[in-house]
């Protein structure tokens, strides 16, 4: 699923107010620096789940016979081969 560029924002912004508003963290540099890095991050993290989820497909779609999305047995083998990229990167 794509999360707009708008919606990575909002969650980089509430998660700079949150550690603002810790009194146990002190930025280093100002907020919008991290509130940049925040996002890079994100995006990031969201382009590598969606390089796993489309390899995931991908290796239902090369089984010998046709599996049904949506079907239990489709669910079945995307949450292994998931699982499995998950692991192989080590996140």
């Amino acid at each position: 699923m794509r999360v707009s560029r708008d919606k990575v924002n909002k969650v980089a912004h509430v998660l700079t107010d949150a550690l603002a508003d810790m009194s146990e963290v002190d930025f280093v540099e100002d907020r919008n620096t991290i509130r940049l890095e925040a996002r890079k991050i994100l995006e990031d993290l969201l382009n590598q789940e969606e390089k796993i989820d489309q390899a995931a497909r991908q290796m239902i779609e090369n089984q010998k016979k046709t599996i049904l999305e949506g079907s239990q047995e489709w669910d079945i083998l995307y949450r292994k081969y998931y699982n499995d990229q998950v692991k192989k990167l080590g996140i």
